[in-house]
């Protein structure tokens, strides 16, 4: 075989290399799209590159796995969608307390299944693997509660706060809740 021969073959399998990286990449980019939603394009624009964001999400995946995150049993279920349902309840005479509540009742909820909640942004980094659909709910409710606690949410906002709250709620219990909104 000749030089040139060789060349080409050399040139031939690095073409064939890079365009199966190039198809494989796409195909993570869009599994990744597709499973984590809005939180795709949220860890996009926080990391502010989308390798580096899909390396993120890759790695959330990754650690889930490796957590013990199990279903609740009927009997918690209920416990905490009675205990959820308190909390609406309170909401017409505390509107505040219900929306405090409410979120260190979902942080019960996740501590329970087995999510690590040693803070807001670890609570929400690892529920985004399992309940990206609802995840941008509960990170508004967050803003708002956090807006709350330095007094400067009115109690339209905090509706809003023990919706979205809800949504992440009733995606870690599994099961719908009567909402009083």
């Amino acid at each position: 075989m000749d030089t040139t021969a060789m060349v080409a073959i050399i040139i031939a399998v690095v073409a064939l290399i890079v365009a199966g990286w190039a198809v494989w990449q796409t195909q993570r980019s869009r599994r990744l799209r597709s499973k984590f939603g809005p939180e795709y394009d949220y860890a996009v624009q926080r990391e502010g590159d989308r390798r580096k964001a899909e390396a993120e999400l890759v790695h959330r995946e990754e650690e889930v796995k490796r957590l013990h995150i199990r279903d609740l049993t009927h009997r918690e279920r209920e416990e905490f969608t009675n205990a959820w349902k308190q909390q609406q309840a309170r909401f017409v005479e505390d509107p505040r307390q219900a929306v405090t509540e409410a979120d260190a009742l979902v942080t019960k909820v996740m501590t329970t299944r087995g999510y690590p909640t040693a803070d807001y942004e670890t609570q929400a980094k690892y529920a985004s693997v399992d309940h990206s659909r609802v995840i941008g709910n509960y990170r508004e409710a967050h803003a708002i509660a956090e807006r709350s606690r330095a007094g400067q949410a009115n109690t339209e906002e905090l509706r809003r706060a023990m919706i979205s709250y809800r949504t992440l709620f009733e995606d870690l219990v599994g099961s719908p809740v009567l909402s009083r909104f």
